[in-house]
């Protein structure tokens, strides 16, 4: 039998706080098909944080100039700061058969929804407020005003899931990761994406 496979591009989004940034990490720990698209941003980098690993780390000057290209998937300005998912690596990515993912606020992902309906969308649910809270409060990478900003902007994120393929609500982290891992493998064998032959049939 022979068999090829195209890629996908993978979705992730919900508010600031939910566990998308470890979700994401597990499944490309566990599953080397899937690669993760580096996102373009104007804010600063974070202690701990690589250029070119989590992010592209650029001036608005040279923002600007890539949007001059049309260099841009989707680009959205978030909490004050700029970004944008650069469109070349993920086309070359996904010919190649690999599995692009992207971490992304739920305003370009919905901009990549639109442009590339035959995407996989998953939003991530915190279970509740409360929970959102304690998270964003605990993980110590934002000040106080910017804690106040992603939690005001999280009741219009959460108004935004129905848009979405799938949810899944991150109260337990492994069974929330685990979901995500089947849905995957799951798209991975859509007769769009999968090309099974068996040459004596």
């Amino acid at each position: 039998m022979k068999e090829t496979r195209k890629g996908m591009l993978i979705v992730v989004s919900g508010p600031s706080g939910t566990g998308k940034g470890t979700l994401c990490e597990k499944l490309l720990a566990n599953d080397t098909s899937v690669r993760f698209s580096v996102s373009a941003t104007t804010r600063s980098q974070r202690e701990g944080e690589i250029d070119g690993i989590h992010y592209h780390f650029m001036s608005d000057e040279r923002f600007d100039e890539l949007l001059k290209q049309d260099a841009f998937l989707e680009h959205a300005t978030v909490h004050g700061h700029r970004y944008g998912t650069l469109t070349k690596p993920i086309d070359e990515g996904i010919e190649k058969g690999q599995n692009i993912l992207l971490d992304i606020d739920s305003q370009g992902a919905i901009n990549v929804m639109k442009r590339r309906p035959d995407c996989v969308s998953i939003f991530i649910l915190p279970p509740s407020g409360n929970a959102l809270r304690v998270r964003l409060h605990t993980r110590n990478t934002d000040d106080p005003a910017e804690i106040r900003r992603r939690l005001a902007n999280a009741p219009g994120e959460v108004a935004k899931l129905k848009l979405y393929d799938y949810v899944v609500i991150n109260d337990d982290l492994e069974m929330a990761y685990e979901q995500i891992y089947h849905i995957v493998q799951a798209e991975k064998q859509k007769t769009c994406r999968y090309f099974p032959v068996i040459e004596d049939l």
